[in-house]
């Protein structure tokens, strides 16, 4: 079966079930991880610029797209000449029918449900003993935080945080002023490339703040990413604990 992936985690999650190079054919410039094995698969463009020309010359079985990472009207152009699975993933449980869906389909049923028990199991240990108020950066110029209908949200509340912003929805514009009742203030790896100037800049806001930068694939790449996510995780809470004490 050969297979296109729109969606960088969702690339990652192929050569997880045991995929190999001769079987995924497509993949975005954002597709970087497993790095070993995506170097020499043909890039079709970016998640927000497909080519669709150069896809219909790889001639694809199945297409991944991702509602969310997708251009709406790019993978509509696509489906008129291609089987494309749209996925979308907001919760845990989704997370959990998506990995559940790549195994039946590309037989990989055991492993895929392998992953899905390990990260529940990585989910159900790594806990706050009492929830610490965060905010979550994910842009700058304008700031920009996660409401509650996103997967980052739900990683930050499944380890024990209160996204600040949970009456909000999607990816709302905020200031430094709306950040006064965080306790501590997370500036993502990605997709804005945050970096300890960064911190800095917030420090002057809130010098007595915890700011912080946090691995943006731990908290936003669905699949299987956060199986292998464990001892970050760990020592992520651990550094909260030792906030509070």
């Amino acid at each position: 079966m050969k297979v296109i992936s729109l969606v960088p985690s969702i690339t990652e999650a192929l050569f997880d079930l045991g995929l190999t190079e001769n079987e995924v054919i497509g993949r975005t410039k954002f597709c970087i991880h497993p790095e070993e094995k995506i170097k020499n698969i043909p890039i079709i463009g970016g998640t927000k610029n497909i080519n669709i020309e150069k896809i219909k010359a790889l001639q694809p079985d199945i297409i991944l797209a991702n509602k969310e990472e997708n251009i709406k009207e790019q993978v509509e152009a696509l489906m008129d000449d291609f089987k494309v699975i749209v996925t979308n993933v907001e919760t845990i449980e989704d997370n959990y029918y998506l990995l559940k869906t790549l195994g039946n389909l590309l037989g990989k049923e055991e492993k895929a449900q392998l992953f899905n028990l390990k990260i529940y199991e990585i989910l159900n240990q790594a806990k706050l003993d009492n929830p610490v108020k965060a905010a979550y950066l994910i842009w700058k110029n304008p700031y920009m935080t996660i409401g509650s209908d996103t997967f980052i949200h739900r990683i930050l509340t499944e380890i024990g945080f209160e996204n600040i912003f949970k009456d909000k929805t999607r990816y709302p514009e905020i200031t430094p002023e709306d950040l006064e009742k965080a306790d501590v203030i997370m500036l993502s790896s990605e997709p804005f490339p945050f970096k300890e100037k960064h911190i800095e800049e917030l420090q002057a806001f809130y010098p007595e703040k915890k700011i912080m930068i946090v691995d943006g694939e731990a908290f936003s790449w669905y699949g299987t990413h956060i199986a292998k996510c464990e001892n970050y995780f760990k020592e992520l809470l651990t550094e909260i604990h030792a906030m509070q004490i």
